[in-house]
């Protein structure tokens, strides 16, 4: 069934069925008009903490705060009655406890209306995962690079040694075997990717992980090239960013030379 023919939004249980069938798209929102724009195209809707680097200039996710994802929560949910909408738990706020994690899980789901969180880890994130889904907060995983931890691990891609696929795929599993619904795996080598997912119960999310994956992610402006130099995994599929650019020349140019705005660009006088 198309996006187009669906008589009601998108929940966590249609995504997690989508194992191993049609796959689940997936693109990043941070605002209501984006969210409004790619919601009759996908399945899913992530409000990332790459919100930190995409809108606030931020080095890495790392100085995101629970204001800024609820914030943003807010505004994508305000623009996607369709999509199933996930929103990220940032950094410091899951790590400390389960009863931490469960609290501000809470918050987000409350302030914001979203369907599940999203948070980093594997193995050691599990007890934490569990903790919540028994209670009625519905989970998505993350494994593989996992940009929270930058200051540890950096950025480089994972698995691409035969001896870091066990442990991999050790994460993913027990982040399924805790409840998750769905496990976003980021840039892993393609051949981990595939046999990732074929080892795991829940629906894998790749991004850089090869189209073996159970569905896709992308954040929405590398996607339309918003960015000068975008990640290896990621297709640009417009170039908007070069458009902004020409546009606002061309109205930098106009202004200065008095052709903007014309005669009917402004108002009139009434009698």
């Amino acid at each position: 069934m198309s996006k187009f023919e669906r008589q009601r939004a998108v929940t966590v249980r249609d995504i997690a069925a989508r194992k191993g069938k049609e796959p689940v798209v997936c693109l990043t929102a941070y605002t209501a008009l984006v969210a409004q724009l790619l919601d009759q195209h996908v399945d899913l809707l992530l409000v990332g903490d790459s919100v930190g680097m995409v809108i606030h200039g931020l080095p890495n996710t790392v100085g995101v705060t629970m204001e800024m994802m609820i914030l943003h929560g807010q505004a994508v949910m305000r623009g996607a009655p369709q999509a199933c909408v996930v929103v990220d738990m940032p950094f410091g706020s899951y790590e400390a406890s389960k009863e931490h994690a469960m609290a501000n899980a809470v918050r987000l789901m409350q302030e914001t209306g979203c369907a599940a969180v999203k948070l980093e880890g594997g193995a050691e994130m599990a007890p934490t995962i569990e903790f919540l889904v028994k209670r009625g907060i519905p989970v998505m995983g993350h494994v593989g690079l996992q940009p929270q931890s930058v200051n540890m691990h950096g950025y480089a891609a994972k698995g691409r040694k035969r001896e870091e696929w066990d442990g991999i795929i050790a994460d993913a599993q027990a982040v399924a075997e805790a409840g998750a619904f769905a496990t976003v795996v980021e840039a892993v080598a393609a051949d981990l990717g595939a046999e990732l997912t074929a080892a795991v119960p829940n629906v894998t999310i790749g991004i850089g992980a090869s189209a073996a994956c159970d569905g896709q992610i992308l954040v929405t402006e590398d996607m339309i090239g918003l960015f000068a130099s975008t990640p290896t995994f990621v297709k640009r599929y417009a170039e908007w960013g070069s458009a902004i650019d020409e546009a606002a020349a061309n109205y930098a140019s106009e202004v200065k030379a008095r052709r903007f705005p014309a005669e009917e660009h402004t108002y009139s006088m009434r009698d």
